[in-house]
């Protein structure tokens, strides 16, 4: 796995640290990659995808969003809005004119609101157990008091307290990313161990836990998706674990019959964090789909 290079990029409000793995020759689109909520970072989630991508021509760049890894937080109230918004900036700041755009979870979410925001802009993209494509937090018949358990929970103060001590326990910690990573092979314990040292040196559980205040209503999601996917014409490829304890595939199933151009991958045995359970089913496919963006 290749080191990126680390640079700083200014954005309105916001200083954010960028990694950029460079190809030997750019022949390909370049490539936006947004991480996920929590203990996560650009390197986390794309230490593996992206010097693959950049083998492949592409120019990767993916931030640690204001609040997480190596970026200080934003100097403003943390809402998606705001978020979509420092995307934006983001793209305009680097330059990125003919790109792709890929997202895990809080960063999918991200990616549908910066293709919603800039519908121009991006020439194809794929989101990776995407958030925005529910109306609560959990499905079923219990799903509407669970909800509200956690909204009570985060308005408290006792999620993030909970969540803090539970990034210090490394049993705690395996036994947390088994809902995450479902491969035991997979979650070995160099990722274990590189989730302890995000969520014990960076702010990324403080600025999660702002932005699920932020989004978790007492009955349901402040951003929902679902009724706008209609206008997202360029082509979308979903990605997702038939593991995913977190987003039910029926709910990406529906997104892919909506999106005007969606696709859907499902990746057998794998959980939320899904680039990290099968990497050789979905690097091979970002390649592909991402190496189509050119023609799109």
């Amino acid at each position: 796995m290749s080191a990126p290079r680390r640079h700083t990029v200014t954005v309105p409000g916001a200083r954010v640290s960028v990694a950029e793995w460079c190809p030997a020759a750019e022949t390909q689109p370049p490539v936006l990659l947004l991480h996920g909520g929590g203990a996560d970072s650009a390197e986390l989630s794309w230490g593996e995808v992206g010097p693959a991508l950049a083998a492949a021509g592409h120019r990767v760049v993916a931030p640690d969003h204001p609040g997480f890894g190596r970026s200080p937080r934003l100097e403003a109230p943390l809402t998606q809005e705001r978020l979509v918004q420092y995307v934006g900036d983001l793209v305009d700041a680097l330059d990125l004119q003919v790109y792709v755009v890929g997202g895990l979870s809080l960063g999918a979410g991200l990616a549908l609101g910066h293709l919603l925001d800039r519908p121009d802009a991006a020439r194809s993209a794929a989101l990776l157990g995407s958030y925005g494509l529910m109306p609560r937090l959990t499905d079923g018949r219990l799903g509407a008091l669970s909800h509200l358990s956690t909204f009570l929970l985060l308005r408290s103060g006792l999620l993030g307290a909970m969540t803090r001590a539970y990034a210090r326990d490394r049993k705690a910690m395996m036994r947390g990313l088994q809902d995450l990573v479902h491969s035991p092979d997979a979650r070995d314990p160099a990722l274990v161990d590189a989730v302890l040292a995000e969520a014990a040196t960076g702010s990324g559980l403080t600025t999660f836990g702002d932005w699920q205040r932020d989004q978790v209503r007492p009955l349901r999601l402040r951003t929902d998706y679902r009724d706008r996917l209609a206008e997202i014409r360029v082509p979308v490829l979903l990605v997702h674990g038939d593991r995913d304890s977190g987003v039910p595939l029926r709910r990406i199933e529906e997104a892919a019959d909506a999106l005007p151009a969606g696709r859907l991958l499902v990746a057998p045995g794998a959980g939320h964090w899904v680039q990290r359970d099968r990497p050789d089913l979905v690097i091979p496919a970002l390649r592909d789909w991402f190496a189509r963006g050119s023609d799109a």
